[in-house]
Parts: C-alpha cells; structure tokens; sequence
C-alpha cells in the first residue's frame, strides 16, 4: 500500500500521531487519540489501525511502549501533504524589513542574516549556503588607482559577489597605466571560468599590457584567489545552541559528529550544489546521504537571482522538528529576499510584528 492508498482514518491518525510527537517527544498511544481528536470509531480500532500504520513502515514502537513514533517514511508522508498548508500560512510571517535594510549586493551578510531569523522564528539551526558554483567566473573588472606603486583590483563575480585585491607595483604606475590594465583585463579574463584561462590567454593579457607585463603575475596570483573563494562555496549557521534543547541531542558523542559535519562544510555543501532547483528540499533521518544527521533533518531552499542560485537558507533541526512552521518559515523567508533582490519591493509585506511579534515561535519543545 502506498501513502496515495491510505484511507482517510489511517491519515488522520497517523498525522496526529506526528504532530503529538513533534510537540512532546513521547511515543503516542490510542487513549491519547481518541481523547484528543475528532474520529468516529472505538479505541480498539484506533489501535488496529496504528499496528497496520506499522506493518506499512510509517509507524515503529519503540522499546515496550504501547506508543507509536513516527518512522522517516512517516515524517516524508507528513512533510509531502502539507504543501497547501505552508503555502497558506506564508502571508502569516511575511514582512522582511530587516533584511531589506541589508544591501543587496553583500550576498553574504543577505544570507546571513537570513540564517539568523530562521533560526529564531524556529528554535532551530540556521544555515545560510553558499552553494559551489558550476562555471562561476569574473563578470566585470574595475581597478582604482593610490598612488604610483598602489592600486586596488575590484571584481564583479557571477554571483553577484565584488571582491578586491590590494596590489603593490614595483614600477612607478599613473592613473592612465591601471586604466589600461582594466581594458585589458576585461578584454582577456571577463566571462571566462577559472579552467578556461588557458596559457594563451594569459600570454595574450601579457601582449596586450606591453610595458607594463611585469604585472601580470601578480595581477593573474589575486584573480585566480577570488576564483578559488568563489568556486569553494560557504556554510554558516547561527543558533546551534538550540538543538541543545532536544533530547535527541543528548548523546555527546553524536552531537560532536554533527557540529564536525558542520564545521567540516563539504557534506552539506554538496548536498545543497547538486540541487539547484527553486522548491523547497527537505532531507528527512536516513533520506540524506550524511549518515551522521540519521537523527535529523535538513531543510533549505535556493535563493536565485536572473535565474542564478546566488545561495540557499534553512534550518537543522530532529527529524520530529515543526515541518508545517519550518517549510512555511523558509519558503517566506526566500520569497522576501528573492523580491528584494530582483527590486519588486511591493512583494515585501512591512509589518515586522507578524515576523517577530508576538506568539509562540519555539519549534517542536
């Protein structure tokens, strides 16, 4: 029997099996469901119908207990109905005001700042990502000029990063001369991928800057170091501290295995660059490919720009974490930053009390 098969009872059971679990923790028996919800049959039934929610894997007992927890096939059935619940609850934490006063072409502290108020809006961890580019290249060099032997290299990335490299000439250089350099840089390197700068072209860059080719070596050194950020990715989180809450997170040794995950990058990292399409993922206990997180969830959704994933926002959390809360929280989240930055600010609802105001934002405790 597959989860389109369920009857309608087994559903109703079987999500307030979930939700009882996610907000105490304890296994769930049928006095509690048939004290606490609205179906018509005897408890003898509820019973029947949970031991076949077993057989069909969306159930398990721990231990002795009379109670049922939620297995991850459960939790993936639970997380792939509720759909139109998020998207109904969105209007509910619209309103990104602080995130808009953040300037837009500073990606870095967008997606940071966003981690931050995922993290509080669900007592979870945050993550902000900065998923490894494909062909990530310089779109756009620009250079100020100091002084004779200073200069400042500035670069415009593919996503929508501008980084700077201070360069030190030991000739004697005017204004002129690093305009010069920009023309020529913009004319040899813009547009092209880390692999695709070829010795020809580096020797054609050397052609082209004539007395000035002495600065080659350094100038191609500081490009291809902002190539190497850029193609590297990045992964912060903010409030780790939370998960400490969850007695899932009791076991030391465990928790020490999810931060070095964490602190590691590379896992998540490619988890998040291989899936680069605009839904919302969610990896669910033993669904992700890291086997340390078998006790946890992972949600995040790309952040796009002219049809580029610029980064990705989510939460960490235990597999029982407030789905309905968490996928309504991200999907807001990156609507807002995605309206900011494609400049549709009437998207962006102003009113900061429904997204920090007052109510219960604590997420499965």
């Amino acid at each position: 029997m597959c989860a389109s098969e369920l009857s309608e009872r087994k559903k109703l059971i079987l999500k307030a099996i979930i939700e009882a679990h996610i907000a105490g923790g304890e296994p769930v028996g049928s006095k509690y469901l048939t004290e606490n919800i609205d179906i018509a049959c005897s408890s003898a039934t509820i019973r029947n119908e949970m031991a076949e929610l077993e057989s069909l894997g969306y159930l398990e007992q721990p231990h002795t207990s009379s109670g049922r927890i939620p297995t991850d096939k459960g939790y993936r059935f639970y997380v792939d109905s509720l759909s139109d619940t998020y998207a109904t609850a969105n209007a509910e934490l619209e309103g990104m005001t602080e995130l808009a006063k953040v300037k837009m072409n500073e990606i870095d502290k967008v997606l940071e700042s966003a981690s931050k108020l995922a993290s509080s809006l669900t007592n979870y961890t945050g993550i902000a990502i900065k998923p490894r580019p494909s062909s990530a290249f310089i779109s756009r060099f620009e250079t100020m000029y100091l002084d004779e032997n200073n200069f400042i290299i500035v670069m415009l990335t593919s996503i929508g990063n501008v980084k700077s490299k201070s360069i030190r000439s030991d000739i004697a250089l005017t204004a002129e001369d690093t305009e010069h350099l920009t023309d020529c840089l913009n004319a040899c390197f813009a547009g092209l991928s880390a692999e695709k700068i070829t010795l020809p072209i580096v020797m054609k860059l050397e052609g082209m800057l004539g007395e000035l080719s002495s600065l080659s070596q350094t100038v191609i050194k500081s490009i291809y170091d902002v190539m190497s950020e850029i193609n590297g990715g990045s992964l912060r989180y903010s409030g780790i501290d939370h998960l400490l809450q969850y007695p899932e997170y009791s076991d030391v040794s465990q928790f020490k295995e999810l931060l070095e995950v964490l602190e590691r990058q590379d896992d998540i990292l490619s988890i998040v660059s291989d899936n680069g399409k605009e839904d919302i993922k969610v990896y669910i206990g033993s669904e992700s490919p890291v086997k340390v997180m078998n006790n946890s969830s992972l949600v995040f959704k790309p952040i796009k720009k002219d049809g580029k994933t610029i980064g990705a926002i989510g939460v960490i959390g235990p597999t029982r974490m407030d789905y309905a809360k968490v996928l309504s929280t991200i999907s807001s989240i990156s609507g807002n930053i995605s309206s900011v930055l494609e400049g549709d600010t009437a998207k962006i609802v102003v009113n900061s009390n429904n997204l920090l105001g007052e109510g219960d934002h604590n997420g499965g405790e």
